[in-house]
């Protein structure tokens, strides 16, 4: 085997160009691995792991690295071969691009041309990000910010600005909503219905819409207002607004709200400020304990995980989660390491497991565990949020492109001190079309290879209506060996049983 890495300068391609390009080079006759990539830190941080040689050179931000393993110099040609026709293809597609959309040279042209659209989808560098949602908030357009980068000042700014002019301002870094029964970014295809959803984001918003989906409890709106929305700094604009919104809609008749850990002021207000509304509002405090001294008050009930908002709103409407009636898998004492897409996800699987597992340890703030030193490095009981911006600078979401998460996945599957693997799948729009074509053959070769010492448990988060069809998925990953659940919770609870934690057979480390 050979490799080569090479370095073209001033060639920028876009995250989903990258990920087709490094598929259809993978494909090529005897090319063993193929990385294509924009020259981030990251992105040259993570080809030195792999043991690819950079150059003495280092290339920048405006550079393509592609990393190529072949069976001899034929097959490393034919990858140069496949990157000179991509260049050639993208430079016509550019100029039929622009023939067709060059009437539209900013948000203002768009919006003076086109008056009836409402809503402006910003997904740009995070550093053009603040101009791009003033401009769409100076149009009068609702603005959906998938875009992450931007300031805290900026952000408080614009989140005021949007509230004078009776607008929305989702995000940044917004991930998900679902407005009059249209889905926006990573939503799901779930049926209308009575409960309205306010999130920070993206995946707690998705299971919870899938959730109550499979208890026959629909959507109305699903409002994502961003991850620092509720901080002290921003002070809850969007989420009043959203507030407003759901208390005034007709289709609306319960409300979910879903936050991370807040500050204690924080916290009072938003329940203070459910309080005041005319309908039962499900308030999901995320890692919090219960509220058995019943401070919600009589129509706000307090929560500490998405399980248990998805459960207490459907109870509001007479209906009950289905019962995943998933049988546990053998018993694989060890480590759990847990790979998630979804950085809620993430949260709540560790949240649940971290009490029993004695801690664990983590790249996102997790009540009862603590910062892992090295995010290459697993230490003991370890869960990961790939989808966090220290990982898709210059790549794509894992959501989108899961080669990040299923090489570490591989990794980690195959350490003998590792018990059990916990993952999500997370379908819906714009997500990977088939993730179980990726993730099964791994999950079949990683048991096949641990003989009985290993325990694949996998989060799938989705419908039947989704274009990815969860009811397939859910088959297919089965069939490779995996336990599937409906919810993070429920697969960190497997996993715990799994690796023997708390049991006298097997004593998997805690923190230390």
């Amino acid at each position: 085997m050979i490799e080569r890495v090479e370095v073209r300068r001033g060639t920028y391609y876009d995250s989903v160009s990258l990920m087709m390009l490094s598929r259809d080079a993978g494909a090529l006759d005897g090319v063993f691995d193929v990385a294509a990539l924009v020259a981030t830190p990251i992105n040259l941080d993570l080809l030195a792991r792999q043991g690819y040689q950079l150059p003495d050179d280092p290339p920048g931000l405006n550079d393509l690295v592609v990393a190529v393993r072949a069976r001899d110099e034929h097959a490393l040609d034919a990858v140069d071969d496949l990157v000179d026709g991509w260049s050639t293809r993208r430079d016509g597609d550019r100029e039929v691009a622009h023939g067709a959309n060059d009437r539209f040279h900013n948000v203002r042209s768009l919006a003076r041309r086109e008056p009836d659209v409402n809503l402006l989808v910003v997904s740009v560098p995070g550093r053009y990000a603040a101009y791009e949602v003033a401009a769409g908030l100076e149009a009068g357009m609702h603005v959906f910010c998938f875009s992450s980068g931007i300031s805290t000042t900026d952000e408080r700014t614009l989140k005021e600005l949007a509230a004078r002019k009776g607008l929305l301002l989702l995000g940044p870094d917004c991930g998900t909503a679902i407005l009059d029964g249209v889905g926006v970014g990573f939503a799901n295809a779930v049926e209308r219905g009575p409960v309205g959803i306010v999130g920070a984001s993206g995946t707690g918003i998705q299971e919870v819409s899938c959730l109550l989906d499979s208890a026959g409890v629909g959507i109305s709106q699903a409002i994502g207002v961003g991850a620092r929305d509720l901080s002290v700094e921003i002070g809850g604009t969007m989420t009043d607004r959203a507030l407003d919104i759901l208390f005034d809609d007709p289709g609306t008749q319960t409300i979910v709200v879903l936050t991370k850990p807040i500050g204690p002021v924080a916290a009072s207000s938003l329940l203070s400020r459910a309080n005041e509304g005319p309908k039962p509002v499900v308030l999901g405090l995320l890692g919090a304990d219960p509220d058995p001294a019943g401070r919600g008050g009589t129509t706000v009930h307090v929560v500490g995980s998405l399980e248990a908002a998805a459960s207490a709103a459907a109870a509001l409407h007479d209906r009950t989660l289905p019962d995943d009636d998933v049988a546990a898998p053998g018993f694989t004492p060890g480590f759990v390491r847990g790979l998630f897409c979804g950085g809620t996800l993430c949260h709540e699987a560790a949240g649940a497991a971290a009490k029993a597992l004695g801690g664990v340890w983590s790249n996102i703030a997790i009540p009862g565990g603590a910062m892992v030193p090295d995010l290459w490095e697993s230490v003991e009981h370890t869960f990961l949020d790939l989808g966090d911006e220290a990982l898709t600078q210059g790549r794509l979401h894992p959501m989108i492109d899961p080669t990040l998460r299923n090489g570490r996945a591989l990794r980690e599957g195959l350490d003998p001190s590792v018990g059990v693997l916990l993952m999500d799948v997370v379908l819906g729009f714009g997500a990977h079309p088939d993730p179980a074509e990726a993730l099964a053959p791994l999950v079949t070769e990683l048991l096949d290879a641990r003989a009985g010492s290993l325990s694949v448990v996998v989060s799938l988060c989705g419908t039947d209506l989704d274009l990815q069809d969860a009811g397939d998925q859910r088959q297919r990953l089965e069939a490779a060996g995996a336990t599937v659940t409906r919810s993070a919770a429920s697969a960190a609870r497997i996993a715990v049983a799994a690796s023997g934690a708390g049991s006298s057979n097997g004593e998997p480390g805690a923190v230390r």
